[in-house]
């Protein structure tokens, strides 16, 4: 009798050993339901393997932390199995899935794990109803679909999922983040009135204040990092002036273009994979992408771009990655910026013209 292969894709959620446990009982369940057929004492009962799919880049700065607590969580999941089995004949395999290519949407998760289930010739796969590899919310529906697209069988765990509740905000990261809301919100009223001007200055620390009292635990969803989130702000410092000239080489461009008797524009919507993180920097490259004229922000969904373009340049702007290389050198810093671009690799196509 050939063993139950199945396979687990792994992320820290609270559900993740109850789907564990239900991966171990259904697999044994299975390979009992097979025991009239030829039996090898030899072969396990069960094949069980357990992945970690890692959702970002080598480059970015949070990655060997990211391979640890991979480690980590599929060292505890190895002795949940175990214990899940009890006398069992079970095999554990593990695997931490993207280490040499860059995963992002759901379409890049089933393929990896498709290509996992063809190499080990696994049956079926077992998914965490809370399933998120990095991201803010679980993406099991649109993962489900690909996985359908893609033709492989799975199930999800039946599990009991708790209440949530929010994450306990330690003294330091709340003091963190009021002063984070505090500089943002005073730096912002002072470009809008006069810095050297002392009354603006008195009603802008009061504002700011009041500003941060409201709103600092709801501004951040992430605990600030005391160093990178200063290195980050400055190296948007630094951005600024690139996006502005930016901006007017596209108005120039623009310009030029609706200025020809001709007018020869080429309305098109262009579909684009980006490497950046969703939440702010995806937010971030959208809102650039729309600040440089002749190009509009459509969608900014998982990481995928839909972006009106009016000319031609502005496509091939676009194509060229400029401000995608800009956004990850703020966030991520300058070796993030060596990247190639979305024509290079091949992460951006036209979906559609001017006829919609």
């Amino acid at each position: 009798m050939a063993a139950e292969r199945v396979l687990v894709p792994l992320s820290d959620t609270v559900t993740v050993r109850q789907t564990v446990g239900y991966a171990v009982q259904s697999g044994l369940e299975a390979a009992d339901a097979d025991t009239a057929a030829e039996a090898d004492a030899d072969a396990p009962d069960l094949e069980c393997h357990l992945v970690v799919a890692l959702p970002y880049d080598a480059d970015s700065p949070e990655s060997q932390q990211q391979r640890d607590d991979a480690e980590q969580l599929l060292s505890r999941a190895t002795n949940w199995v175990e214990e899940d089995a009890a006398d069992a004949a079970v095999t554990v395999e593990t695997a931490v899935l993207g280490t040499d290519e860059l995963l992002f949407g759901p379409r890049d998760f089933a393929d990896i794990f498709g290509q996992y289930v063809d190499d080990h010739g696994v049956d079926r796969i077992v998914l965490d109803p809370e399933y998120s590899p990095g991201a803010t919310t679980p993406m099991l529906q649109p993962l489900e679909r690909e996985l359908q697209r893609k033709g492989l069988a799975f199930d999800e765990a039946p599990v009991e999922r708790p209440a949530r509740h929010q994450r306990l905000i330690s003294g330091g990261e709340t003091f963190d983040r009021f002063f984070a809301t505090f500089a943002i919100s005073l730096g912002f009223y002072l470009v809008l009135g006069d810095p050297f001007y002392w009354f603006d200055l008195v009603t802008g620390v009061a504002v700011a204040g009041v500003v941060s009292i409201v709103l600092a635990q709801v501004t951040f969803t992430f605990p600030l990092d005391r160093v990178q989130s200063p290195l980050r702000t400055v190296r948007f410092a630094l951005y600024i002036p690139y996006l502005l000239w930016e901006i007017v080489k596209a108005n120039i461009a623009v310009s030029a273009v609706i200025l020809r008797p001709s007018m020869p524009i080429e309305p098109t919507l262009t579909r684009v994979n980006a490497r950046v993180r969703s939440g702010l920097p995806l937010t971030a490259l959208a809102n650039s992408i729309t600040l440089t004229p002749g190009t509009l922000t459509v969608r900014a969904n998982d990481r995928e771009l839909l972006v009106h373009t009016l000319i031609p340049a502005a496509r091939e702007d676009l194509f060229d990655g400029g401000l995608e290389k800009g956004i990850r050198f703020v966030f991520y810093g300058r070796d993030s910026a060596a990247i190639a671009s979305p024509r290079e690799r091949d992460d951006a196509e036209i979906v559609g013209g001017d006829e919609l």
